[in-house]
């Protein structure tokens, strides 16, 4: 389970850390983990502040095809499809391909992208609504941390079960205290944080064996 670099392209934003946690209250994280309306197309506050398509997961989508040989024939899954932007680039750079979404959003699946829209449905993390061995690649960014560790583990066993192939997850972890501290800060959704190393510990216990990316707060 090695760490993969296929985000490298994805834009950097620069975070002032002291703001945000002088902003951030309880009550909009509440908000925030409802992922409907308020998380997607609402104040910044409560999550991206208005999620429209910019092309931006192009130059990552062909990293990832580039880096596992995903061809017109190949299989994917986007576990936390949100609105779709990433399938509807799959979609395009790989005609022909299955690719499918899932997210846990109504909100979300309703107001996707139309050409991204018909390859999502609504679908809990916990339980994917596929087969045995369904994908040749298995995504989940940024999404499997939003559950309470117990779920999370169970998360990562469902991406090993409908994965032939591949697995690829990012999740909120940190390498040291400055990391964990800005993280701490950082945080809107993520019910379960922990260090790099803990981290793959996890993967042992629960026969994870895909690759992994981290959000770090550097």
């Amino acid at each position: 389970m090695p760490f993969a670099d296929v985000m490298r392209r994805y834009p950097k934003a620069k975070r002032n850390y002291d703001d945000r946690a002088k902003r951030i209250t309880e009550e909009q994280r509440a908000i925030a983990r409802q992922f409907g309306k308020d998380f997607f197309d609402g104040d910044r506050l409560y999550g991206y502040g208005g999620y429209k398509y910019d092309g931006r997961w192009k130059p990552v989508v062909q990293d990832f095809a580039d880096h596992y040989g995903l061809t017109n024939q190949s299989a994917i899954l986007d576990i936390g499809a949100a609105k779709g932007f990433m399938v509807r680039d799959l979609i395009e750079l790989l005609p022909g391909a299955n690719v499918r979404g899932i997210d846990i959003s109504d909100y979300a699946v309703a107001n996707a992208d139309p050409v991204a829209k018909p390859f999502l449905q609504v679908a809990d993390c916990e339980s994917l609504p596929f087969p045995d061995k369904s994908f040749d690649l298995v995504i989940s960014i940024n999404t499997a941390h939003n559950l309470p560790l117990d779920r999370c583990r169970t998360a990562l066993k469902e991406m090993m079960r409908v994965s032939r192939k591949h697995a690829f997850v990012i999740l909120d972890a940190w390498r040291n205290d400055l990391e964990k501290e800005r993280l701490g800060k950082w945080n809107l959704t993520a019910k379960t944080t922990m260090s790099v190393d803990d981290w793959i510990k996890v993967f042992g216990e629960v026969g994870y064996t895909g690759d992994w990316d981290w959000f770090i707060c550097e």
